[in-house]
């Protein structure tokens, strides 16, 4: 990720053009530069080789004014607490977009995964709900899964959770295996999410997905399902990339087979029957989709004139800069934004909170069926916005979305106080 970009301003920016289109009281705005909760902690870590270790662990609860809190643990080497603060914001956007009873919050770990054993990555997960444990609870805030965590770590952590309260306590965490409490299609919800945005704004566009050419930045859990979930209505996908590289065959390549030698040689490079791409030559290609599954800030000033893409569907959160934003909306490129497109995940999560909290569980089928539903309706909300909104794009709308919603939650419980001055506004927040 670029330090040179905070990525928790960026997130700020965003909020604050909201409130001011909105024309709302402008504590809207103090109330979400400004995360509820902010904790650090030291998480001491007895390695494999004897050694001790301490790890820095990180949550941000944004904003509860819809709910408990909501979002992701991602291990990664890059976490700081700017980040997980532009993370945690973006999760309460992406919950009051999808009209989700959540707020936003997000956690991390500064560390490598990669270099860690699982005996290790099992400590430093138990040490991390050991850490956070005061701050967490199924009506308080429930993590889940994000970079370099899945569903083995949120069932260790589940478990520690459960050990310390003296009870299964299945609804803590979402993103866990079946068997233990989680729930079915969970684990594509948010690349399934994504696709669902993707073929929503191609049938808007008039754009055929039957043949269309995809590229994919990201091989990950998101990124290697949304090329898969592509390829299946018909998408060719013509390029992918990973962290150490990517491949590139025009005529097109076969996701799952690509998945397959990933998980074979831990890397996509050296597929047969490809050619080594670079990550700039990705971004660059000539195709109709392009879905940056990646990390932040991928898309930049520097490199977002070469886009050729018609559609981006960001798997990622924050892939794309501000000042790309603006060069993409002159070049008429169509960007389904983050809070937007990526938020599947947090709705199957939504899914697997409620059947753990009724003890119910759903068929997958019936789970892809509601995240079909929320995804369109919501789609649907921000698409009708872009329409009338001529002057704005797509995030810009989804923001407004996001924040107008946020603002009647506020107003409606008594957050902004009971000024003559707000009174006065009411109605532009209840539109």
């Amino acid at each position: 990720m670029s330090k040179q970009l905070n990525s928790f301003e960026l997130a700020c920016n965003h909020v604050l053009s909201a409130v001011k289109r909105l024309n709302l009281n402008p504590a809207v705005y103090e109330i979400l530069r400004n995360p509820e909760r902010v904790l650090t902690a030291a998480i001491p870590v007895k390695m494999d080789d004897g050694s001790l270790k301490v790890f820095t662990g990180y949550r941000v609860q944004h904003c509860s004014v819809l709910g408990p809190f909501k979002g992701g643990i991602r291990f990664h080497p890059d976490v700081d607490m700017d980040e997980v603060k532009a993370l945690a914001l973006w999760m309460t956007m992406k919950c009051a977009v999808l009209g989700l009873p959540y707020g936003g919050a997000k956690g991390g770990v500064t560390c490598d995964p990669r270099e860690m054993s699982l005996d290790e990555l099992e400590r430093l997960s138990r040490g991390y709900i050991k850490a956070m444990y005061p701050l967490l609870g199924r009506e308080k805030d429930i993590p889940a899964p994000d970079v370099y965590t899945n569903a083995r770590v949120m069932t260790w952590m589940m478990d520690e959770f459960s050990g310390i309260k003296g009870y299964n306590e299945f609804g803590v965490i979402t993103g866990k295996p079946p068997v233990v409490g989680g729930s079915l299609g969970r684990e594509e919800a948010t690349a399934r999410g994504c696709v669902i945005a993707v073929r929503e704004a191609a049938a808007a566009l008039g754009i055929s997905l039957n043949g269309a050419t995809a590229a994919v930045q990201g091989y990950g859990n998101v990124g290697s399902i949304a090329a898969r979930l592509l390829h299946e209505m018909g998408c060719r996908i013509i390029a992918v990339s990973d962290s150490s590289g990517g491949i590139y065959n025009p005529r097109g390549l076969d996701p799952v087979a690509v998945l397959q030698f990933k998980k074979n040689t831990g890397t996509v490079k050296g597929y047969p029957g490809s050619r080594p791409i670079n990550n700039e030559e990705l971004l660059a290609l000539n195709c109709d989709i392009l879905i940056p599954a990646a990390l932040e800030n991928q898309i930049t000033e520097q490199n977002a004139r070469n886009i050729k893409a018609r559609i981006i569907g960001e798997g990622a959160n924050g892939p794309t800069t501000p000042g790309a934003d603006r060069i993409l909306n002159e070049k008429k490129v169509f960007v389904i934004p983050d809070i937007l497109a990526n938020a599947g995940g947090v709705t199957v999560s939504y899914f697997e909170w409620v059947q753990n909290n009724t003890g119910y569980y759903w068929s997958e089928e019936e789970v892809n069926r509601r995240l079909e539903e929320k995804m369109v309706a919501a789609f649907k909300e921000v698409y009708q916005m872009y329409k009338a909104r001529k002057d704005l794009n797509m995030r810009d709308c989804a923001y407004l979305v996001a924040v107008r919603r946020l603002s009647e939650a506020m107003w409606l419980r008594g957050w902004l106080g009971k000024g003559a001055e707000y009174q006065d506004k009411r109605e532009a927040v209840l539109a």
